[in-house]
Order: C-alpha cells, then sequence, then structure tokens
C-alpha cells in the first residue's frame, strides 16, 4: 500500500476508536456495560444489528462467493423478514417484560437450571467458534499486504480487539457501529463503481451484466422441485432452503443469539426493538444482494483484465521447493496464455451484443465456456501443487478475491479506506459478540451458580475478564480458520449446528406449556447428537440442519414429558 493508503486507514481507525471511547463513558456497573441502561433508540438498534451481522466475513467473502458459486447464497436471507416480523410479536414483549440481561434467563423461569446452562452452553460453544473465524478474516488482509505470518497476525488482530472491547462495552459498539455503517456502504458502493468503471472502453455495465450471467453468475433465485431427488435437499441455497431453513435460521440467531438479542435488549421501548428489527428485515435482503453482485461483476471483469493463478498471491510466493516452483511458473504461463484468449473472445462477444447477432453470440459464449474451464483445471492443477509444497496452505480463493481486485486495481486513498471498512465491520461484530460472550458467561453462569451474591462492581470486573477469557478462545479458533474453506459458508455452517436445537427449546418455551425442564434437556441433547450425525453423514445441506432441529427438539420434548415417570420429573426439575 502507499503512503496515502496507511494514512487513510489509520485516521479512520483513529475516529472511530475515540469516539467510541468518549461514548462509552461513564460505565460503573453491568446494566451499563452490557445494556447501556436500555437508553438506545430504534435507529441505533438497526445500525448495531447490521453492524454485527455485517462482519469482515461478508465484505471479504460474499464477493468471492458470487464470482465462484453466483449469486445464490442470497436466497439463504430469504427468510428473514419473516422472522423478523415472528420475533417481533412473540420474542421481544417477553423479553422486555422479564427485564433480562440474556435471552437464556427466561429459560430458568420456563424450565430449570440445567436447562437454561445447557442453551447458554450451546449458544457459548458456537458463538466462539464463529467469532474465531471473524477474526480471522481481517488477519487475511495484514498478512496480505505486510507479508506477516497468519499466525501471529491472528493474535495481533485479536488482541487489538481484545483491548477495545474490554474498554468499551455495548455502548461504544453500538455508537461504533453507526458510524462503520456509513463508511462501510460508501465504500462498498465506491468499490462496485469501480469495477464498473475500470471496465474497457465500450463495455457497458449491461454488457458485464450479461457477461456474468450467461457464466451462471446471477443465478439469484434457484427453484428445484423434485423432493424426491437427493440433490433437492443437499443444494446449499434454493429458494425453498432459503425461505425455509434460513426461516428458522434467522428465527433462532435474532430471537435465541444472545449476540443479537443483547442489540434490541439495549432499546429504550419495546416500540424501538421491533422498529429496529422490522427495519433490518427490510434492509438485509437488498444489502447483501449488492454485495453479491459486486463478485458477479467481478467476475466479468476478469474476464477483460488478467487473473492470478492463484487470488492468493502470498502464497504463492511462499513456495520454496524449486521444482514445484518451476511446476508452477509453467501452469502460469498456460493460464496466461488462455486468459488473453479468453479477453478477445470476451470483447468479441460484446461486438457481437452490440450488432444483435444472435448466432455469433451463441457461438463466442461457447467459446468462453470452454476456455473458462481450461482455466479452472489449471487453478485445480495449482491448488494441487501448492499443497504439495505446503500441506497447511490456504488454498481457497475464495477469501482472497475481492482483496486481490482491492490492492491491484483501486487508487491510491481508495484502497486505505476499503482495508479500514473491512477492520472496522471486523472491529463492530467482533466486539458484539465477545460482548454477548461474556455477558452470557457472567450472567447465566458465573452470577447464577459461582458467585450469586457478589457486588456489582466485582460482575462488572469479572465481566472484563470474561471479554479476556473468550478474546483469547477466539484467537486459538482463528488459527484454525484457514482449513474451512469461504468464510462467509463456514460461519453459518457452524451456526446451523446448533441453531435449529437452541430454536427448538424456545419454542417448547413459548408454545408447549405442558412440557417441562427435564423432558426439555434430553430433547436438546437426543436433538444435537443426530443433528451433527446427520452433517457428517452429508444428508442435508446445512440451512435444512435448522428445521431440522427446532422440530426435531419440540418432537423430542413432547415424546419424553410423556416417557418420564412423573415421580423422577419433580426430582429433575427441583
Amino acid at each position: 500500500m502507499s503512503n496515502l493508503d496507511w494514512w487513510v486507514m489509520c485516521l479512520t481507525f483513529l475516529v472511530i476508536i475515540s469516539y467510541g471511547v468518549y461514548k462509552s463513558r461513564g460505565q460503573r456497573n453491568v446494566d451499563s456495560y452490557f445494556l447501556d441502561n436500555k437508553s438506545m433508540p430504534w435507529y441505533l438498534i438497526l445500525f448495531s444489528i447490521i453492524g454485527t451481522q455485517a462482519s469482515a466475513v461478508t465484505f471479504l467473502s460474499a464477493p468471492g462467493q458470487a464470482f465462484t458459486d453466483g449469486m445464490r447464497f442470497v436466497q439463504y436471507y430469504f427468510g428473514l423478514p419473516i422472522a423478523m416480523i415472528v420475533i417481533c410479536i412473540a420474542f421481544v414483549p417477553l423479553f422486555h417484560k422479564l427485564k433480562v440481561y440474556t435471552a437464556y434467563q427466561f429459560l430458568e423461569n420456563r424450565f430449570d437450571l440445567k436447562t437454561r446452562s445447557l442453551t447458554a452452553f450451546l449458544f457459548l460453544l458456537q458463538r466462539g467458534m464463529s467469532t474465531g473465524i471473524s477474526i480471522y478474516a481481517p488477519a487475511i488482509i495484514v498478512s496480505s499486504i505486510l507479508g506477516w505470518n497468519i499466525y501471529w497476525t491472528n493474535i495481533f488482530m485479536g488482541g487489538f480487539l481484545i483491548i477495545y472491547t474490554v474498554l468499551g462495552g455495548t455502548k461504544a459498539v453500538a455508537h461504533t457501529q453507526k458510524l462503520q455503517l456509513f463508511i462501510i456502504i460508501a465504500g462498498m458502493a465506491l468499490a462496485g463503481y469501480m469495477v464498473v468503471h475500470l471496465l474497457p472502453e465500450g463495455v457497458s455495465f449491461s454488457d458485464a451484466l450479461h457477461i456474468a450471467g450467461k457464466s451462471g453468475k446471477l443465478n439469484v433465485i434457484t427453484t428445484p422441485t423434485n423432493v424426491q431427488d437427493h440433490s433437492f435437499w443437499q443444494d446449499k441455497y434454493t429458494l425453498w432452503s432459503g425461505l425455509i431453513g434460513g426461516f428458522f435460521l434467522a428465527l433462532s440467531y435474532f430471537g435465541t443469539d444472545q449476540s443479537q438479542v443483547g442489540r434490541y435488549l439495549t432499546a429504550r421501548s419495546i416500540r424501538e426493538s421491533r422498529m429496529g428489527l422490522l427495519l433490518n428485515g427490510l434492509v438485509k435482503v437488498p444489502m447483501q444482494f449488492l454485495i453479491l453482485l459486486i463478485g458477479a461483476l467481478l467476475f466479468a471483469f476478469y474476464q477483460f483484465q488478467p487473473a492470478p493463478l492463484s487470488f492468493n498471491e502470498m502464497q504463492l510466493q511462499k513456495v520454496e521447493d524449486p521444482v514445484i516452483s518451476h511446476q508452477l511458473h509453467g501452469l502460469q504461463s498456460r493460464f496466461d496464455s488462455i486468459s488473453g484468449q479468453k479477453h478477445a473472445v470476451t470483447l468479441t462477444l460484446v461486438g457481437q451484443l452490440h450488432k444483435g447477432d444472435k448466432i455469433q453470440v451463441a457461438s463466442s459464449r461457447e467459446k468462453l465456456n470452454d476456455l473458462q474451464q481450461k482455466t479452472d483445471q489449471l487453478r485445480e492443477q495449482a491448488k494441487t501443487l501448492i499443497k504439495e509444497a505446503d500441506p497447511a496452505a490456504d488454498t481457497n480463493d475464495t477469501n482472497y478475491i475481492f482483496l486481490n481486485f482491492v490492492i491491484h486495481y483501486l487508487p491510491r486513498g481508495l484502497i486505505g479506506l476499503l482495508f479500514a471498512i473491512i477492520f472496522l465491520a471486523a472491529w463492530g461484530s467482533i466486539a458484539a459478540a465477545l460482548n454477548s460472550l461474556s455477558s452470557t458467561t457472567v450472567i447465566d453462569i458465573y452470577k447464577r451458580s459461582i458467585k450469586p451474591l457478589a457486588s456489582e462492581a466485582h460482575y462488572l470486573k469479572a465481566s472484563r475478564w470474561m471479554t479476556l477469557f473468550w478474546g483469547v478462545f477466539c484467537i486459538i479458533i482463528a488459527q484454525f480458520a484457514n482449513k474451512l474453506g469461504s468464510l462467509i459458508e463456514a460461519v453459518n455452517v457452524l451456526g446451523s449446528l446448533f441453531y435449529g436445537t437452541i430454536l427448538g427449546i424456545f419454542m417448547i418455551a413459548f408454545f408447549m406449556k405442558s412440557v417441562k425442564g427435564a423432558a426439555a434437556f434430553w430433547a436438546a441433547i437426543l436433538t444435537e447428537a443426530i443433528i451433527i450425525l446427520i452433517y457428517n453423514l452429508d444428508i442435508v445441506s446445512f440451512l435444512w440442519l435448522n428445521a431440522i432441529g427446532c422440530l426435531l427438539t419440540m418432537l423430542f420434548g413432547y415424546v419424553f414429558e410423556w416417557l418420564l415417570p412423573k415421580k423422577s420429573q419433580v426430582v429433575i426439575d427441583n
């Protein structure tokens, strides 16, 4: 990066951090540290909810997801608006009425301590691991720019975020996310504009869309209909998995995940919470659509511009074996030759489009698809060689595609701004996650079961120590994130392993009044074991796990309530 980029990035950091620390002053107890004394207006709730979702993983990995697999990932969010309505009706009034710090306090009132503790543990496990993946995302940038070892970079980034979160609490997170969101939207809009602006002269936005669309990158909606076909259930992103599985996932994420519940519990009224949630349901889908569209446009862009054999160029430079290095150079030469042919064919295709020559357009498309298959094969060969040279190497290009474009094609100053944006997105979401991990540990475990009668000052101090603990845990998880492929997909897969079970416990609590604590507890244990088995056997795609987990928990809860001896039930519940 240039000196100007470093100045822009550092200045952006300084402004945001100073603002957050200034806004977070005056925290003297747990209520102010976790809930900001329930003083947040609806627009801050909205910014905080979106900011918590929109991590660095979103802005770093989502364009690459569209580049490699098309825009069908957006269907993952189709169930979200419906989930927002359900949460506003069923979840928000109850949480506000009970005046809880965490969603899991409600479960002890409804069931018993062990069910509350189990649900809190499942949340802590999945959110801790997901946050570790989120720490890895900005570490990729630092590692790529400075050539640092990724493991030390994870420690550096995680340590910085721990300090930021320990000092700030919920108030700092919410107020900084307000500024971050504006900067993020502006920065991503600029990046999208630059992709189109840097296309060759005579190539329009509609031409780029045509190229991306005919290459399968604008597959926004996919609607398989044969439910008896195994692929119907294994296809990760379809209209049905998005509407049904995505609904259950969003319902669990926003209704039971403390990283989100903690955002709208800070609202000064039920109405403010509802407005923030409903507007999030309206904003999130088009926002994600536009971010994915950048990835589809990047695919068209690289039909005209030289593309690297591996978008993770730092990994190529680390190959020291002379034999493998020579083989990679040979692949690069063949790759460059085919890329030149792609460039020529794509320009010809654009000219034919402008003339309306449908026969020639079809011929050029076929040639372009053949050339694309050849470049894909060469990339796979390169990945094999890189793995041979370094078995621990990260050969998944998805997380580096947008990063590569930013480094090589954007003007000075804008590079620093976009990197700052990705860092800020990381800080907002990770800080919110660390805050929720700390609050759940202190309120649901430490204060409830270990030290219930301490002072407010003691719990505030314990909250900061728990933030530190979870920060270290997440750094450890980040050291393994390079083995997980697409980060945005990995985060959602991980959540889907637990969210269905957690949601099922809450659905029993809300709507199955006859089911008691022992039945809900053992239903959750059995369901979680089954969900992990289904995932390992690869029976269905991960989005369906949310619906299956929820429904199985409710079913088993009903069955166990009927099967468990009443005498045994009383003993367990007490």
